[in-house]
């Protein structure tokens, strides 16, 4: 049997019941990639922009996001990334200069989508509210400092973005 969807514009949401806060959606970032960037940043701004509170957690990798001297910087890995701007067999992946030519497509992209950059966007979600917690662990063993990461994060350990989390309607690992 196959089920007719109506189209979105049709659909209208169900009354709701006054709610005593807003809306919070949490987000954990685990990837440093230009690509994997720019999704909790939208999310992100997209929730504030609708009444929501909204958090990121920066862990592993995704703190190259914070590090003041990162990033600016972020790169697109050709290799291994069937999804990637250059879709390139692996062994063409691993050619020097495969990877600044992905991550050159991707800024092409987003500068011609009107994007915002990494730190234009980071600016502007900031500025909106979003809270930024620089997970302490990955800190420690990264030798991360807090000098190293841009202005306005906070440092958080997993214990105290879980609580952040409990309270959150939404919560996804990007």
């Amino acid at each position: 049997m196959t089920q007719t969807l109506e189209p979105l514009s049709e659909i209208q949401p169900e009354p709701t019941e006054p709610r005593s806060r807003p809306r919070r959606i949490a987000l954990v970032a685990s990837k440093g990639t230009l690509d994997q960037a720019y999704p909790p940043l939208i999310m992100a701004s997209t929730a504030v922009s609708l009444g929501w509170e909204a958090g990121i957690y920066f862990t592993f990798y995704g703190l190259d996001i914070l590090h003041k001297d990162r990033f600016e910087n972020l790169k697109v890995a050709s290799l291994a990334n069937p999804s990637g701007p250059i879709q390139l067999p692996n062994i063409l992946g691993a050619v020097p200069g495969a990877t600044a030519a992905a991550t050159k497509v991707m800024r092409k992209w987003m500068s011609d989508a009107r994007f915002p950059t990494i730190p234009e966007f980071i600016e502007m979600t900031r500025d909106l509210g979003v809270t930024f917690f620089a997970c302490s662990t990955t800190m420690g063993v990264m030798g991360v400092e807090k000098s190293d990461l841009i202005e306005g994060a906070d440092i958080a350990g997993a214990a105290a973005f879980l609580d952040y989390a409990a309270d959150a309607d939404v919560s996804l690992f990007v």
